[in-house]
């Protein structure tokens, strides 16, 4: 591939600026792969755990080790990590349909969830509450409300507590998405997180849940580590290392992961079934890379970010800001410049470099939408990926990259391909 000089240039720059953000993603790799070689010392870890099981999976050493290390490192009480979660959607359904009854609350407090949860809840895109039948929260009875971020990006704890004095013993999950999704808001730091479950539970015995998905490994603690009674996420993002060829976990405190394996499987039988098929092997050494890898696409966000800007183009984070997840949003200004940028990563990409995206009614979301993913594994968000809805401002999210150098390749092709269009 050949690029211009002024790209080239540009990225000479930016990673001459970013050496000390660089630095500070390794620092961070450094130290929590020292907590995941601990974890697999500790639980003595060894060859015989990455043999499949069949059938109802009795016994498996691999499957409950595992879980084992995910409580470890994330700092949980309990895990449930299992392959045949199909992605991060079906992860946060199993915790919040395994925590939530009839006539409960579930008060979201970092606004309106990711798109792909309107559905599972029962709310349409402006967050009304409707009943359709198809099995949602709102179906069985569980209701929904929700405090938005102020305008700064802030969290409203003047209104989470008018929100929880006003529904009471009711308010079963104070759900809190980390990431921003589709939204032009900020990632919420775990600091930020554990600042909302103290102020939760100074009020309410309710469950506070946190859609981890994209900020595993961004920063040395998790947010179980600051209180959280659950956390989700899927293994085809950071926490599998790009190794992993499907899943999701759940952690938290014990009495929560034990609903959350009911919910999975049956009431009764729990964690304690669920064959492996030998999908452990890749889980483990996924998890073990997780951290480098998480480095690796941090790395190239803020390349992006750096480039971009130069270029013109409204980013969020800046290339200098602090990162608490995977996710690089460029405001691209219209339709033509979105689908230009995708396609500037899918030429770049290991697999599938032929193919031009285009939008499409993707199930699960309102809007029609672009994607790039030349993946291994379909649809892995820690692999270099962008995607974004049809809608202003036209927001390319790019998150992923298992290699700078990929990373930065896959930058600059999109840059020439923006400059073209």
């Amino acid at each position: 591939m050949e690029f211009n000089k002024m790209i080239t240039d540009i990225v000479s720059e930016a990673e001459e600026k970013l050496a000390k953000k660089f630095a500070e993603f390794d620092s961070v790799a450094f130290k929590n792969t020292e907590r995941v070689l601990d974890a697999f010392r500790r639980h003595k870890v060894s060859d015989s755990m990455f043999a499949g099981t069949t059938g109802y999976g009795y016994n498996d050493k691999g499957r409950d080790t595992l879980d084992l290390i995910y409580a470890d490192v994330f700092g949980a009480e309990a895990a449930l990590v299992r392959h045949n979660i199909v992605n991060g959607t079906q992860t946060i359904a199993i915790g919040l349909y395994a925590l939530l009854r009839p006539g409960d609350v579930m008060l979201s407090v970092t606004g309106k969830p990711y798109d792909t949860l309107e559905k599972v809840i029962g709310i349409n895109p402006d967050a009304t509450v409707c009943k359709t039948g198809e099995g949602s929260l709102a179906d069985f009875g569980v209701e929904y409300d929700q405090v938005d971020l102020l305008d700064d990006g802030g969290v409203d704890f003047a209104s989470i507590k008018q929100k929880l004095e006003h529904h009471g013993e009711r308010v079963k999950v104070v759900f809190i998405q980390r990431s921003k999704g589709y939204m032009t808001r900020p990632t919420l730091s775990v600091k930020a997180i554990g600042d909302i479950v103290k102020f939760t539970k100074a009020i309410s015995d309710a469950y506070v849940v946190v859609d981890n998905c994209y900020g595993e490994f961004c920063e040395e603690l998790e947010p179980c580590a600051v209180g959280a009674d659950m956390i989700l996420g899927s293994l085809i993002k950071n926490a599998g290392g790009g190794i992993a060829l499907s899943g999701g976990y759940i952690a938290g405190t014990k009495k929560a992961v034990e609903l959350a394996s009911y919910r999975h499987t049956t009431v009764g039988t729990g964690n304690e079934v669920g064959a492996s098929l030998g999908q452990n092997r890749d889980m483990f050494r996924g998890f073990f890379l997780a951290p480098h890898t998480v480095a690796q696409a941090l790395k190239t966000a803020a390349l992006a970010a750096y480039v971009f800007e130069k270029l013109g183009y409204v980013t969020e984070p800046s290339w200098n800001d602090d990162r608490y997840d995977i996710i690089q949003r460029i405001q691209c200004a219209s339709g033509d410049k979105l689908c230009a940028f995708c396609r500037g990563i899918q030429y770049a990409s290991p697999v599938d470099s032929f193919a031009t995206p285009e939008p499409w009614e993707m199930p699960g979301y309102t809007d029609p939408v672009i994607m790039a993913a030349g993946a291994f594994v379909q649809g892995s968000s820690i692999e270099l990926s962008a995607d974004g809805p049809m809608r202003p401002p036209f927001t390319a999210y790019l998150q992923g990259g298992l290699t700078y150098e990929a990373g930065k390749i896959g930058i600059m092709s999109a840059a020439s391909e923006m400059l073209k269009d």
